[in-house]
């Protein structure tokens, strides 16, 4: 029975899933779930994630979300999964656990609390709470520069491999977000001060191309109309 992933590729953790099966060959049903327009609220989708989010995988009887979950799990079920994405030695795993333990209360919450304030509450006429937008900034900066001189210190890729695992894939999609979806402006101010990072976006590009460009051709597309959309709401506004 094919596996049937649910997702969306405005979504950070689905486009990691994406990669992922398009890299390693595995053969996969694409079901969009446009978080945009709320599908991922549905009863028809409540039942298959009660936790209305994407990705999910269901896999025969077998239902799964959250992305590092899945990602494990692909890795361990099918044996043409090439060993650099989830290492078989005890440490190497464990150090790619501990990366993937650090990204979602860091890196990700930071990413996602300076979308909503200076993407998503614009766009929908909703007035940004400065000091929520302040934190969320500084959580994100605090994150990157962990990224930048630590978790980038020793390699090309996380915790000093020299090819990209799952947890490169998780924490790439998170940045490519910031780098679509902010301003110019914005995104130069937060983003360039990390030429580990930038470097790292860029190597991962190239290791997993041509399936990079590929699934983030949809934020590509959508990331430019919402920049232009908010260029013009601010010109209004002035």
């Amino acid at each position: 029975m094919t596996l049937k992933v649910y997702c969306d590729r405005m979504s950070q953790p689905s486009r990691a899933i994406l990669i992922f099966c398009k890299m390693n060959g595995i053969e996969f049903e694409e079901i969009t779930i446009n978080i945009l327009k709320g599908e991922q609220h549905t009863p028809e989708y409540k039942v298959i994630n009660p936790m209305c989010q994407v990705p999910t995988i269901v896999d025969g009887d077998f239902t799964l979300f959250e992305s590092h979950a899945i990602l494990i799990y692909l890795s361990c079920k099918y044996p043409g999964v090439a060993s650099h994405w989830y290492p078989s030695d005890l440490i190497e795993r464990a150090k790619v656990h501990s990366v993937l333990d650090w990204h979602h209360a860091n890196l990700r919450r930071g990413s996602v609390g300076v979308i909503i304030n200076n993407v998503m509450l614009p766009l929908n006429g909703v007035p940004s709470n400065p000091q929520a937008a302040e934190e969320a900034e500084k959580t994100l900066e605090k994150a990157l520069t962990v990224l930048e001189t630590f978790w980038l210190k020793d390699g090309p890729f996380l915790v000093g491999r020299s090819q990209p695992s799952i947890a490169d894939l998780n924490l790439v999609s998170e940045v490519m977000e910031l780098d679509q979806l902010l301003s110019k402006e914005l995104r130069d101010r937060i983003l360039s001060p990390y030429k580990k990072v930038l470097q790292w976006v860029e190597d991962t590009k190239s290791a997993t191309a041509p399936h990079f460009e590929e699934i983030h051709g949809v934020l590509f597309k959508t990331g430019k109309e919402l920049r232009e959309q908010l260029a013009s709401q601010s010109g209004k506004n002035e």
